[in-house]
């Protein structure tokens, strides 16, 4: 220890116990702050110094695929920033909301002591671990700044430099923190004032780019007050859905609008859900309507795109953008992956199925552990099944272990074996776990959700160590095996609720991928072929149209399975193997209160326009005004009939209609543009020339 880390650690020690008010003035607020919070909430000693802590390898690929995505779009941000700090002997570090270093630019010829003062990647820099630094006290508080030199509480960094900022996610949750240190620099701190805007500067440049990608599905709104800028170098970015309510915004929006009279008041219900904005609607903070944000889309001169804040009448120049129009996935034969047989047997043409079969295709031997995410009888297993025939691991076991379905008692032994007489009700004889009979192949674990807690360390060890050890036993077996599993479960909320170890579910999700919903299919005609298939020579099965219709109609809450169910039904009491309606289970595809209602009702004229528009059907009339009814365009097969009669039911809000079936709202665009259905409050005017299509949206 030299003499200015002894007389760090004195000013640290009388700043924090009140015994010399001059010595804690030495330092910005901010500072004093966090030095009181390192000795009297996190317990840490002024006068221990600590090595850097750099994590495991393991941990740090953790924390790395964690925020890869926002990562991958940082690294640009990244590199562009060591471009104009590198020569200054400065190093780039990206750290995720932990304080891990995940990714890091520097000199490759300074590497060993940058290591050793923990500027590298892998270093833990939170408040609570490291003390008071740029990375750790951004987290803390939210807030870009500078710790220089002697602001740091541990003394082992006083001749470091750091200037970090925090980069927010669009819902206003701290997602990274953006830092340039170095080992050393001049006395004074304000020689960093320049280092501090770099960070600042990419930080939002950072913030900006990953809201446009997050957002491209939603009208983008960017604001600045100056018209000169609106296009290039917006200030304030705003993405609003379909309704015309705020889902996302930078953090600089969330600063301007706050801070306007009453707003903050009027968004306080949101709480943990995020911040004040979300949920708000656009014509409550400005004086357009979300209808008219189409003359707003580069179509008039800026400094004629004007809107104004309704409680403070600000003026900002608006320029907007509209949802990028999502085009059915088609890849080129040369281009794409090819899907192994036993994947593609999976899927009868869906696009959002076989866009996960193709994903699939390319991990089929990646060393990784696989997460299939999907609802109850949606094929998790079928899926496992077919991704263990096509890898490499074909020729081994192919395991199979419901969590669910065995009892708690029973599920550590059938897992991990037991030697004799190991606990009560073990036999006489030794036996091997499921873990060890799946040695050399696939252990699939459905359910794993339901695993209980106390057998999931268990499991992280096989996964960490490759190893397997028995109940009563005392050394390890080494394993080989490659685990998949499954659930219906959103781990992330029973991480949050304690339920899930959240160590765990990051070995498990080496890669995740998510089987759609039946309901959400569009090749249920090929799924109740196969399903129906009979072996080669016998007679086949038919089916009616209105037994088809009525497959069509249901929901499938069972998905695959309750599918599979009704027809081995349909096939067993169904006579001269043809299938009527009649012959469906009861209740699959029957008229729902919903549609029969909507059919008895009588139909206004502008609902009639609105079915003709989007080239359908409308109901029935009521009897009395059969004679009146105009001509019926075409129809439209049964399902998008009853998908018009939802939306006719609730007022063409499509937030409702896609509450009520139970999907997400960019499913049901889908199944709207798949059936040429259009809102009647959503209207497409085309201008002077066939290239000037202009669409207004409206809140539904």
């Amino acid at each position: 220890m030299d003499v200015r880390q002894r007389d760090h650690i004195e000013t640290v020690v009388l700043a924090t116990t009140g015994q010399s008010p001059a010595a804690a003035r030495m330092h910005d607020a901010i500072i004093r702050s966090s030095w009181q919070r390192c000795v009297h909430q996190y317990g840490l000693d002024p006068t221990r110094m600590q090595e850097a802590r750099i994590v495991p390898q393991t941990r740090l690929r953790e924390h790395q695929q964690r925020i890869d995505d926002f990562a991958r779009i940082a690294r640009y941000g990244l590199e562009s920033l060591y471009g104009q700090v590198a020569q200054m002997g400065y190093v780039v570090l990206l750290t995720d909301a932990d304080g891990v270093t995940v990714d890091y630019l520097g000199d490759a010829a300074a590497d060993a002591g940058l290591r050793r003062a923990g500027l590298y990647l892998g270093a833990e820099w939170s408040e609570n671990g490291a003390g008071t630094c740029a990375v750790g006290t951004a987290l803390a508080t939210g807030q870009a700044l500078t710790v220089h030199q002697a602001d740091h509480f541990d003394a082992t960094h006083i001749p470091l430099t750091c200037t970090a900022a925090p980069l927010f996610d669009s819902r206003g949750q701290l997602n990274a923190i953006l830092d340039i240190s170095a080992l050393s620099s001049p006395q004074a701190k304000d020689s960093q004032m320049l280092a501090l805007y770099l960070v600042r500067t990419y930080a939002s440049r950072i913030e900006d780019a990953y809201f446009l990608r997050r957002h491209r599905q939603d009208w983008i709104l960017k604001l600045s007050p100056a018209s000169e800028f609106i296009d290039v170098n917006p200030e304030y970015l705003i993405a609003l859905d379909a309704d015309g309510c705020i889902v996302g915004h930078n953090h600089r929006t969330l600063h301007m609008l706050t801070a306007e009279p009453g707003v903050a008041a009027m968004g306080s219900g949101t709480g943990a859900m995020g911040t004040p904005l979300l949920g708000m609607r656009f014509d409550t903070l400005f004086d357009a309507r979300p209808e008219e944000l189409g003359r707003f889309v580069y179509s008039r001169p800026s400094e004629q795109r004007i809107v104004r804040l309704n409680r403070s009448g600000r003026m900002l120049y608006l320029s907007v953008m509209p949802p990028m129009l999502r085009l059915p996935a088609c890849t080129p034969q040369s281009v794409a992956a090819p899907i192994p047989a036993e994947l593609a047997a999976l899927c009868g043409g869906d696009a959002a199925l076989q866009q996960q079969l193709q994903r699939a295709a390319r991990l089929v031997d990646a060393p990784i552990n696989l997460l299939i995410n999907g609802e109850t009888g949606s094929g998790k297993e079928y899926l496992a099944r077919a991704l263990h025939r096509a890898s490499a691991r074909r020729d081994g076991p192919f395991i199979a272990v419901n969590c669910a379905a065995i009892p708690e008692t029973l599920i550590e032994s059938e897992l991990f074996g037991h030697l004799p007489n190991s606990f009560s009700g073990a036999g006489p004889k030794a036996r091997r776990g499921l873990i060890q009979e799946a040695d050399g192949g696939t252990l699939f674990l459905d359910e794993i959700g339901d695993m209980p807690r106390e057998l999931q360390s268990r499991l992280l060890r096989v996964l960490a160590e490759g190893e397997v050890l028995a109940v009563g036993a005392s050394r390890p077996v080494k394993v080989n095996v490659r685990v998949i599993s499954a659930t219906h479960h959103p781990l992330d909320q029973l991480i949050s609720g304690g339920g899930f170890r959240e160590d765990l579910y990051y070995r498990l999700n080496g890669a995740r991928l998510v089987l759609p919903p039946l309901r959400e299919r569009s090749d249920l005609d090929w799924l109740v072929e196969k399903f129906l298939a009979v072996p080669e020579g016998e007679p086949g099965f038919t089916l009616s149209e209105a037994a088809r219709a009525q497959l069509r109609r249901h929901r499938w809450p069972g998905n695959l399975r309750e599918l599979r169910n009704a027809l081995e039904y349909a096939r067993a009491v169904c006579s001269g193997r043809h299938i009527e309606a009649s012959d469906l289970p009861e209740g699959i595809g029957g008229p729902s209160a919903l549609a029969a209602s909507t059919a008895a009702s009588s139909e206004s004229a502008w609902l009639a326009d609105e079915y003709a528009a989007a080239g359908s059907t409308p109901p029935r009339p009521h009897p009395a005004q059969e004679q009146e009814a105009a001509p019926q365009p075409r129809a439209l097969p049964p399902e998008a009939t009853l998908l018009l009669q939802h939306l006719r039911a609730c007022g063409w809000n499509l937030s409702a209609v896609a509450r009520q079936l139970g999907m997400s709202r960019m499913t049901l665009y889908r199944r709207m543009a798949r059936y040429g259905i259009q809102s009647p409050n959503r209207s497409d005017s085309v201008a002077a020339g066939p290239t000037q299509t202009h669409v207004r949206p409206r809140a539904s």
